[in-house]
């Protein structure tokens, strides 16, 4: 799936097309940081589109912030497969 394939216009589909992109448990840190501001993005956006969901929508924008927040301040991903940064 590459950045433009799937249009999303409610939460529903927004946490579909972003599990089908969803990085490999052991990939780097960088790139599960870069899906965790992808994620929060898209849900930010949603949140104005599916206007049912909005506050649902602001809190997985939210979570994902801070999830690639704290993989920017230390490195390191939590979970299976985390990695540290060298």
């Amino acid at each position: 799936m590459s950045e433009s394939d799937t249009e999303v216009r409610t939460l529903y589909q927004a946490h579909l097309a972003l599990a089908a992109i969803r990085p490999e448990l052991d990939a780097p840190a960088s790139k599960w940081r870069q899906y965790h501001l992808r994620s929060a993005r898209v849900y930010a956006e949603i949140a104005e589109i599916d206007r049912g969901h909005h506050h649902e929508a602001m809190y997985w924008a939210d979570r994902e912030r801070r999830k690639a927040e704290e993989i920017e301040r230390t490195g390191v991903r939590e979970g299976p497969g985390r990695s540290v940064k060298v």
